[in-house]
């Protein structure tokens, strides 16, 4: 079997992983409608039956998103340089953020104070008290206006990504000593084992001391949840040859990451019939199994992306650059179309399909506005355009490569 992989300025594989697993948002933001667990507004059919399918992906998806993000502007660094890069990074990342907080977002905290609180002052008033920070939205917990909601991604991938760029300017040709340090450490079972261990002791010690809120301040658990696999993806996007590392262990990885869900299923069934002192006991056990299962479903992940998926052709080119405007405008689709389907008494399983085909077809129309409009393509995460002649036109393969390491 071939493992090598090719050169680490030409990661296609880790864009598939990017898009793949944006994909897997979609779907598991529209799950989120269906079940008992909090959010934005909730199907009158919401059940806990859809839960263990969202425990598929729940422990995973964001961590994977990080790491391949943290690789990808490791590379960038060395590519562009500090000063350069965080300078692009920074456009590229905040002017999406404050568009979409006053633009795009506000329906979904609109939506949830009408279905939870019964507000009927329309849309305009709601904004006059959008703009205003208004703080008197409250049920068991007031609503912090202006908000990201799930654009929390954005603004924590800012912040790693300025801590990453202040860390290389500041260790030099130090950093890639630590990557070559971390790689060492990393072969054969201790790629499993290691991070695993990492993430497991960061849970088991803040997990129930910090519990997340995405507001940046006192978020600590999920500070570590996501800036370890980003740190971690910029230190081995240094390490040559550590991708070829992940593909033998990709199936023993998924097996894990398989056993793991099942056991997090039978947890959480657990509940309703095993004493309360006996599961507080367990407890640690359960949350780290929950980081091992978490990491190791990134390692099956980035193993079968490169040993399968290390390509590039007009489909990847096509989808690296509608993936972040996508991801911007589709939970805001998610939501407003959900409650405006309420009505209809649609059958949910037939109801989600149709979110989920109509979330991608008003998205992806979306985009191919925006990418054809010069002035909104900064405010959705897209570079302007180049001038004709220049060598990083769209399509050329010095544009290519250069969007193939894009976080």
């Amino acid at each position: 079997m071939n493992t090598q992989i090719t050169p680490p300025t030409r990661l296609y594989f880790l864009d598939w992983v990017r898009i793949i697993a944006f994909f897997i948002l979609i779907l598991y933001h529209v799950g989120m409608y269906y079940v008992t667990w909090d959010w934005h507004v909730k199907s009158p059919f919401a059940s806990t039956l859809p839960e263990p399918f969202m425990m598929l992906s729940s422990p995973w998806r964001l961590g994977l998103l990080f790491f391949v993000a943290g690789a990808a502007a490791s590379l960038m660094l060395r590519k562009a340089g500090t000063a350069t890069f965080l300078r692009r990074r920074s456009l590229r990342l905040l002017l999406p953020l404050v568009f979409g907080m006053l633009v795009v977002v506000p329906p979904q905290p609109y939506l949830e104070v009408v279905e939870k609180l019964g507000y009927a002052d329309g849309y305009g008033a709601f904004m006059r008290l959008y703009l205003q920070a208004y703080n008197g939205f409250c049920r068991e917990d007031c609503l912090i206006l202006p908000t990201w909601n799930h654009l929390w991604f954005v603004a924590y991938l800012w912040i790693y990504t300025m801590l990453l760029g202040g860390l290389v300017a500041a260790l030099g040709p130090r950093f890639d000593a630590v990557a070559a340090r971390i790689g060492s450490w990393l072969t054969g079972w201790r790629i499993v084992a290691l991070p695993a261990a990492v993430l497991a002791i960061a849970r088991v010690a803040l997990v129930e001391h910090f519990p997340t809120n995405h507001s940046v301040v006192g978020d600590w658990y999920n500070h570590a949840m996501s800036f370890i696999p980003f740190l971690l993806g910029a230190l081995v996007a240094r390490v040559p040859g550590f991708w070829a590392r992940l593909v033998p262990l990709r199936w023993h990885a998924l097996g894990i990451a398989a056993t793991g869900w099942a056991l997090l299923v039978m947890w959480i069934a657990a509940y309703e019939v095993v004493a309360p002192p006996v599961m507080a006991s367990l407890r640690p056990f359960v949350y780290a199994m929950y980081a091992l299962q978490a990491w190791c479903a990134m390692v099956a992940a980035c193993g079968f992306a490169a040993r399968h998926l290390d390509r590039d052709g007009p489909a990847r080119r096509y989808l690296n650059e509608a993936i972040f405007p996508v991801y911007i405008l589709h939970q805001t689709l998610i939501v407003t179309m959900a409650h405006a389907m309420q009505p209809l008494r649609i059958a949910p399983g037939l109801e989600a399909l149709l979110l989920v085909l109509l979330t991608l077809t008003l998205s992806f129309g979306i985009f191919e506005v925006v990418r054809r409009v010069g002035l909104l393509r900064p405010l959705f995460g897209l570079a302007p355009v180049a001038a004709p002649g220049n060598a990083a036109t769209v399509g050329a393969p010095a544009g290519a490569a250069s969007r193939a390491l894009r976080p």
